[in-house]
């Protein structure tokens, strides 16, 4: 308990689709009214994506990136970490444009290729608002998302070397943290790391407190106790998962694009209360939460000053 425990909120995300919960994020207004709310709640990082205002769509748009950018930023002091997943289909040019207009404190960086299967959830799912979600969903059975070492290498030179961002390393399976000790190896990169474990998307590691413990230990292993680490689980497993890792002296990731639930057959009608759920876990843990300048010395941020939005 020497350290807080970092939250980081993961806003709208491009995974789920605006069928599944009316609360989900979808208009530049949307997304920063939810990202500041998860501020004020307790999150000192926000993960963003963008979605095409008019049907909820993902986009990888600088355009619309700027129209809930500088809201954030007057309202609230949290580190923002700009995707570079982007969504599924989206080129590396698309995926790294707003970052590069932006250059944020952080962004993130997928540490490989994956399957990435969305399609289960369509067996929950009788109706769609939009045209999109169907097919888009049911196109994952056939979706692999790359990050080949080349694109890795890439996207560290053009927004690490290019922008001084800092990155949150994901890693989908401990083979992903096999291609991070490649690139530290290489001295592409200076810690400190933070790297963010991915728990239960269909097509890497699951959700299961014996794969979360294999992780951090490989992880150790690899870089070192003094490291910087979160977990972010899919769906149920979103609480009782960033409770564990919190216990073993993890950081820990809510939000509504990892979980649109508060609580079983509970959708969560805001980011905020999911920030608010794991605070109040926190304190009845002894534990505190890190405040964005703590973040920003941990992590060896550039500083909200050096961004473009």
């Amino acid at each position: 308990m020497a350290r807080s425990v970092i939250i980081t909120c993961a806003i709208t995300g491009s995974l789920h689709t605006p069928s599944m919960s009316p609360h989900l994020p979808i208009t530049p207004q949307e997304i920063a009214s939810g990202s500041i709310e998860a501020a004020k709640a307790g999150a000192s990082i926000l993960h963003l994506h963008a979605r095409n205002p008019a049907n909820g769509r993902p986009t990888a748009d600088p355009a619309v990136f700027a129209q809930f950018l500088p809201i954030i930023r007057a309202g609230t002091d949290a580190v923002v970490n700009i995707t570079t997943g982007g969504a599924p289909g989206m080129t590396m040019d698309e995926r790294l444009a707003a970052p590069e207009a932006a250059s944020p404190e952080m962004t993130s960086l997928n540490m490989g290729s994956i399957n990435f299967g969305l399609f289960p959830a369509l067996s929950k799912m009788k109706e769609f608002r939009f045209d999109w979600e169907k097919p888009f969903l049911e196109g994952s059975r056939d979706l692999v998302f790359r990050n080949t070492f080349t694109d890795i290498e890439s996207i560290l030179s053009r927004l690490g070397k290019g922008h001084g961002a800092r990155f949150e390393f994901e890693c989908y399976d401990v083979g992903h943290l096999h291609n991070l000790a490649w690139v530290m190896d290489q001295k592409l990169y200076e810690p400190p790391l933070f790297i963010q474990f991915c728990l239960g998307i269909l097509g890497g590691i699951g959700a299961e407190i014996d794969h979360l413990l294999h992780m951090v230990r490989t992880a150790q292993r690899l870089f070192g106790s003094d490291i910087e680490w979160s977990v972010l689980a899919a769906g149920r497993h979103q609480m009782p998962m960033a409770t564990q890792n919190i216990l073993l002296g993890g950081n820990a990731r809510v939000g509504l694009e990892d979980s649109l639930y508060l609580e079983r057959g509970r959708l969560a009608a805001t980011n905020a209360e999911q920030v608010r759920k794991i605070v109040h876990i926190l304190g009845e843990l002894g534990y505190t939460v890190a405040t964005p300048a703590e973040v920003r010395q941990r992590l060896k941020l550039k500083g909200l000053a050096q961004t473009r939005y």
